[in-house]
């Protein structure tokens, strides 16, 4: 167990930290380096203002874009040079069931598949997937259940589009720049 710096009355203070200053030394040149480095004139964030996101369908489409909307918008403006293109899917399984066949807890799923095309070329520069899900209790007021699906679907089109945007980001980050 670490002790805290303390007097052992030889005269010799114990400074437990400095063991972990190497750690913490070694940690630094791992390599790691800031997404959004150089701010909202950095590479990511400038190809992130130049991202227009296509129409979804439905309520969760809705949701979806406005969500990243939200987010890459925080780069700022910039004419589009790339179109996100987002097809999702939205289900909702029964998961536990009583004797008598009612369902007691559902399990809402929203998966997303993304690509990111160039406007200039149409090629597909990114294909990926994206998703999450959440578990709901069916109780026995229908209205609870129901705004209890909703506020699930609220939840994982933000967690859907928060990787998309990550995935997007990451890809923005180790492309080559664009020649000019």
């Amino acid at each position: 167990m670490p002790e805290q710096v303390r007097h052992d009355g030889g005269g010799k203070i114990a400074r437990p930290w400095l063991a972990i200053a190497p750690l913490a030394l070694a940690l630094s040149a791992c390599g790691l380096h800031p997404l959004y480095s150089g701010g909202s004139s950095g590479a990511t964030a400038s190809a992130l203002a130049a991202v227009e996101v296509a129409p979804i369908e439905g309520k969760a489409g809705w949701l979806v874009s406005n969500a990243i909307r939200d987010r890459i918008q925080m780069a700022g403006q910039a004419s589009p040079r790339y179109r996100l293109q987002i097809t999702l899917d939205d289900q909702i399984t029964g998961l536990a069931i009583r004797r008598d066949g009612a369902v007691t807890r559902e399990r809402r799923t929203l998966r997303a598949r993304f690509q990111l095309v160039d406007l200039a070329s149409n090629a597909t520069l990114l294909d990926d997937t994206a998703g999450s899900d959440a578990g709901i209790d069916v109780v026995s007021s229908e209205y609870a259940t129901i705004a209890a699906e909703s506020t699930a679907l609220e939840n994982l089109s933000r967690i859907v589009a928060d990787q998309i945007v990550a995935r997007v980001a990451l890809y923005a980050r180790e492309r080559p720049a664009p020649a000019s």
